[in-house]
């Protein structure tokens, strides 16, 4: 077994870090400012006054979980890339051909997505 001396240091950073997360919240605490007033006290929304909301929060478009779950599909493939990257030599041939036929999929869902207009801004 390795002796306990080694983590010493990982503990310290992570000492250090914990002191600093709690040092600026209490600090930003203390030493900051304490004049409230109604604007301040208002949620802020990229500068549009807030207007009252319907109780059960109101309807949200489609296209927004549409536009969501195209964001996920097309992102995931991003995470499969990463293991062929980093083990391409490895897989030689096959791993290529695999690629190959996994990015043709991942285009023909594209293709599909844009031909029926899942990407336009109306």
């Amino acid at each position: 077994m390795r002796p306990m001396g080694i983590y010493i240091p990982v503990l310290v950073l992570a000492g250090l870090a914990a002191a600093f997360a709690v040092g600026s919240i209490a600090a930003s605490y203390f030493i900051g400012p304490k004049r409230y007033n109604r604007a301040k006290l208002d949620s802020y929304e990229c500068g549009i006054e807030p207007t009252p909301q319907p109780v059960g929060g109101g309807r949200i478009p489609v296209k927004y979980y549409i536009t969501a779950m195209l964001f996920i599909v097309f992102d995931i493939e991003i995470i499969f890339l990463y293991p062929w990257a980093v083990h391409f030599d490895a897989m030689a041939l096959f791993g290529l051909v695999e690629m190959v036929i996994f990015i043709l999929t991942v285009f023909v869902a594209y293709a599909y997505v844009w031909r029926r207009g899942g990407l336009d801004w109306d």
